[in-house]
């Protein structure tokens, strides 16, 4: 019989491969803490309207990477792509707004139908940070603040904070104006994606990865020419308070995100140490997105990281080592030794026994785990109340009372 196998785009970790994502999730909690975010869960599930109306029915991500299916009641239901849209739904729906503003992170799954590629995958894993109910540039420079210190607390080095401003509606629809008759006194010469982008959504043509479309691109008219006094205010205390933080930024005039309810600032984080440039962390401002969800005009902002990315940079964690093995002889040992090892754990001493081979394979066990103290115990050892204690990182060996060893290596 054919062994079974994975589902494309999924992976299986064990060891050094899972301890990376864990050490990434540790110091986002560690991160988070210290920045006052609260831990939310949401669920993996929700109807599919709640992503289509905040992504937006025409974007990629809804129209072919969405993993939808309707369920045994006949609704349409979709495992999450991102986690912005349930953490929205659940501020309306759950009675958030009667905290607000509101501090958020959170992490997990999520799924796209797209095409695997190192550090990429259908099911795949975000860290994710959210302020909810705060429309002062202060919650942006928080944000940026707290994905500045994640980045150097992983000890990633060499990315960069790349910046711009969306603006206001007003600046936002004078500017989408203006692109939209640049680019479409250039629509022969796009490419045929930017080319069903310019009536959707013209904005998206900025970040077109299609070469042709770069010279019409590089010409197209920059959002500071439509900027009001309101959103030129809003960015620079932006700066500001990011200057004032220490945090070093690059202003990326063609940096967007399409969707119309998108304000403000908009940012990533990149970095070339994955090949070519590529982002590892990306958010921004989106003012109007739990209206497109029936509620009330809401100020928010936030990002998402990928975690399989950002393992991929992060130095090799340390090894969780045990700090005492048990190596029992005999069957009496073996039930002195789990009463021992119960004890050890109830504690907080990390400990394992090594039960199976003879003396030397079981010392050989405990060394491979990196245990500090082998505790080896017979019939002999067991009749005078002992334990041999032996120190493996320097080879010396003593007895010790066996109602003396927890309190030993606890200290």
């Amino acid at each position: 019989m054919t062994p079974v196998q994975p589902v494309r785009g999924t992976q299986s970790l064990l060891g050094e491969d899972a301890d990376r994502l864990a050490a990434v999730v540790a110091a986002f909690d560690r991160v988070r803490r210290l920045y006052g975010f609260k831990r939310v869960e949401v669920p993996t599930i929700e109807q599919t309207a709640v992503f289509a109306r905040t992504i937006g029915e025409t974007t990629d991500v809804v129209s072919k990477e969405m993993y939808s299916f309707e369920d045994r009641g006949g609704e349409s239901i979709t495992l999450r792509p991102e986690f912005t849209a349930g953490i929205c739904r659940a501020y309306l729906s759950e009675g958030w707004q009667q905290f607000a503003p509101l501090k958020l992170a959170t992490h997990g799954s999520a799924f796209r139908y797209e095409r695997p590629q190192k550090g990429r995958f259908r099911e795949f894993h975000q860290l994710d940070a959210e302020i909810i109910g705060a429309g002062e540039a202060q919650a942006d420079v928080e944000l940026l603040a707290f994905a500045d210190q994640l980045l150097k607390e992983l000890g990633i080095e060499g990315t960069i904070l790349k910046l711009n401003t969306l603006g206001d509606p007003e600046t936002r629809g004078a500017w989408r104006d203006a692109l939209y008759e640049h680019f479409g006194m250039h629509a022969g010469a796009l490419s045929e994606d930017s080319q069903a982008r310019l009536e959707r959504n013209p904005l998206r043509i900025l970040d077109s990865k299609a070469h042709q479309d770069w010279p019409v691109v590089d010409s197209a008219p920059t959002i500071d020419e439509f900027l009001t006094s309101d959103a030129a205010d809003f960015f620079s205390k932006v700066t500001a308070g990011l200057d004032a933080a220490g945090i070093a930024w690059e202003r990326a005039p063609r940096l967007v995100r399409g969707l119309d309810y998108y304000r403000h600032t908009a940012f990533e984080f990149v970095t070339d140490r994955l090949g070519a440039q590529g982002t590892v962390l990306a958010g921004g401002r989106y003012d109007g997105l739990i209206e497109s969800l029936g509620g009330p005009h809401t100020p928010a902002v936030g990002w998402a990281a990928g975690i399989e990315r950002l393992a991929m940079m992060i130095g090799t964690p340390a090894i969780e080592r045990p700090t005492a093995v048990l190596v029992p002889l005999g069957e009496r040992a073996e039930g002195a030794a789990q009463r021992l090892l119960a004890d050890l754990r109830r504690r907080g001493i990390a400990a394992d026994m090594a039960y199976r081979g003879n003396m030397k394979k079981r010392l050989s066990r405990a060394n491979d785990a990196g245990a500090r103290y082998a505790l080896i115990m017979g019939d002999v050892e067991l009749d005078s109340g002992e334990v041999q204690l032996k120190n493996l990182e320097t080879g010396e060996q003593r007895a010790m009372a066996f109602d003396c060893i927890v309190e030993a290596l606890a200290s």
